[in-house]
């Protein structure tokens, strides 16, 4: 998509961008409604208007990501594939965001208009229209350039039958691709790291993906949840704990790329706890779980995804893994730590 900068006269984000006076309608009117323009945003008002037809998920969610460009991707689309994973996750199909965003007085308006131009590309990819949101500029060196709130709308799939009291024993777990790949993506740029291959972020729109599965295989879907923060560690323990069931993985099954892999021995981290921005975990029925991984490779695109584990009786409460070499070992929820790498990669 061709989005050329527009002609503003100014170069960067002041504090009267956010006085709610001339500059702050030059940046509305001259930049984000020309390029999200829809319908309802060209209404210009404090809200958006519309209807949507039987149950709705909704969700919603701050991004905080730094360096806000990184490799494969940068937080304005980051900000809107997040959003709608999370409405893919409830099993709806979006339909409506916000776009909210904190701005650092001295943002560049070129990078802050690559933000933008992303975050209405990924709107388009996933399907959805961004209708309202909000502008605030802070003091120079208190915003970390741009924060971003996105709030989003969706009707529910009729096929849709997802919560943790459907999960049971004997459900299998299935990953849809590789892990750890955003969260070393970001970090690889922090720490200054090279790579013979590079790594990139997987952020992606998930949501046609899900509504296909959905399509094909309906309530023998029992659980969907994307593994971002905390990564498939956490995700796995919150499982384990609502549903008062045991979780059991296999180590050799997990699937992690050899160069993020190398990363992760470098920077003495463990790839499940790290963060993800296009990948999911779904919980189903085992009387499916093959033909699902058969579908999820050949029709969906998902070439990489796995089976990774079952839900068991035993250790209620617990993720245990098998490990590679032999034993097992507990799989504990991400514990309070002080390296920054999980706390700005989302």
């Amino acid at each position: 998509m061709s989005c050329p900068l527009p002609a503003l006269d100014f170069d960067i984000i002041s504090l009267g961008h956010g006085s709610g006076g001339l500059l702050t309608n030059k940046l509305l009117v001259e930049a984000i409604f020309k390029l999200f323009h829809n319908e309802y945003l060209d209404q210009h008002h404090d809200g958006a208007v519309f209807e949507l037809n039987g149950p709705t998920a909704f969700s919603t969610d701050s991004f905080v990501v730094s360096p806000i460009f990184f490799p494969g991707g940068n937080i304005g689309e980051r900000a809107v594939n997040g959003t709608v994973n999370d409405l893919a996750m409830c099993g709806a199909i979006p339909r409506f965001l916000s776009l909210s965003l904190i701005l650092e007085e001295g943002l560049k308006i070129e990078d802050l208009w690559r933000v933008l131009v992303s975050a209405k590309e990924a709107s388009e990819r996933s399907g959805v229209q961004i209708v309202t949101g909000d502008t605030k500029v802070v003091d120079r060196g208190k915003g970390d350039l741009i924060f971003i709130n996105t709030a989003g709308l969706g009707t529910l799939h009729t096929n849709a039958k997802i919560g943790f009291d459907r999960i049971k024993k004997g459900d299998v777990i299935v990953t849809s691709g590789t892990l750890a790949n955003h969260g070393v993506a970001i970090l690889s740029v922090r720490e200054g790291l090279a790579f013979e291959s590079p790594i990139l972020s997987d952020t992606i729109n998930l949501n046609h993906k899900i509504k296909s599965m959905l399509d094909d295989f309906g309530i023998k879907i029992h659980f969907l949840r994307d593994p971002t923060r905390g990564g498939v560690a956490t995700v796995l323990n919150e499982i384990a704990i609502n549903s008062k069931l045991g979780i059991s993985i296999d180590e050799a099954s997990v699937p992690v790329k050899p160069e993020v892999q190398g990363a992760c021995e470098i920077l003495g981290l463990d790839p499940i706890y790290i963060a993800n921005e296009g990948i999911f975990l779904a919980i189903v029925s085992a009387d499916i779980s093959e033909k699902l991984l058969e579908t999820m490779r050949s029709k969906y695109n998902l070439g990489e995804a796995t089976i990774i584990g079952e839900i068991v009786e035993d250790h209620a409460g617990k993720v245990i893994m098998n490990s590679s070499i032999g034993g097992k070992r507990v799989v504990n929820m991400l514990l309070e730590i002080s390296f920054q790498e999980f706390v700005r990669v989302h």
